[in-house]
């Protein structure tokens, strides 16, 4: 991989959340219909699906041969799977729905299970996170890098809960009640784009969730990444995008994080 070709790579995926997010900012107000998926809370609009197509078409023209795989339409195969695009068109659809401006466009390229590059675009707010592979992360086009916090008692941190965690009994709420306690305090803003991104700005020093798809986390991970902060599963092992599970920190706290994730884990 030459650093002309992630360049090339890196301006196509901008290019594609920059149209993505032309249509979150049409659709912004006027959404007339909202419908619901398996569960209660994940929602899909008439924003999500024309923002996917509109992402889809510029992809499809300018990567013809690589697969893509899209919250709305699922994932189109091409070629042997070394090139996938990983594409939420709108990241946050509960938030955009109740005019809560904490929504995205999150698209990330992932080549051989690893994320090469990724742009995450929150059209209400007007920020652009950007980051290709060995080129650093940019927000609005300056560079960012992650705090310098090194105990969980000085940090912010966030994570998420499952559109499943209805029915489904393994869910992060323990985590999330025992960490508030050690921390400066737990945010839940419902984007993962938004939370790795806050990551590799400083704006949080960790996020950690489960029950997450690989267009949740494509993007933000390389992002964090070359904002030189650390990405990998509840072990420390290496991020499985398709695994459901990401630990996303500056670094300085991601040890610490994970052992009292673990902890509460294995106390059930």
């Amino acid at each position: 991989m030459t650093t002309t070709d992630l360049k090339r790579y890196l301006a196509v995926a901008t290019q594609a959340a920059l149209e993505g997010g032309e249509v979150l900012r049409h659709y912004w107000g006027k959404i007339q219909h909202v419908q619901h998926k398996v569960d209660s809370g994940d929602l899909v609009t008439e924003a999500d699906r024309e923002s996917e197509e509109r992402i889809f078409a510029i992809l499809q023209e300018e990567c013809p041969d690589h697969d893509f795989l899209g919250e709305e339409s699922g994932l189109q195969r091409k070629q042997n799977g070394e090139f996938l695009w990983a594409v939420d068109p709108l990241d946050g659809t509960t938030n955009y729905t109740h005019g809560y401006p904490f929504v995205a466009v999150s698209v990330g390229l992932v080549h051989q299970g690893r994320p090469i590059v990724g742009v995450v675009y929150n059209p209400i707010l007007n920020e652009l996170f950007q980051a290709a592979q060995g080129q650093g992360a940019t927000l609005n086009g300056e560079t960012i890098h992650v705090s310098d916090a090194s105990s969980l008692n000085k940090s912010l941190l966030a994570t998420g809960f499952a559109y499943d965690r209805q029915r489904n009994p393994d869910t992060n709420y323990a985590e999330f009640c025992h960490i508030t306690h050690i921390s400066q305090g737990v945010r839940r803003a419902g984007s993962a784009a938004i939370d790795l991104s806050y990551v590799a700005s400083g704006r949080l020093e960790g996020y950690w969730e489960q029950g997450i798809k690989t267009w949740d986390i494509a993007a933000g991970a390389i992002i964090v990444e070359e904002a030189g902060g650390k990405i990998t599963d509840y072990d420390q092992g290496d991020l499985d995008v398709y695994s459901g599970r990401i630990l996303a920190t500056n670094g300085q706290i991601h040890d610490q994080l994970c052992q009292e994730i673990v902890k509460i884990r294995n106390s059930r």
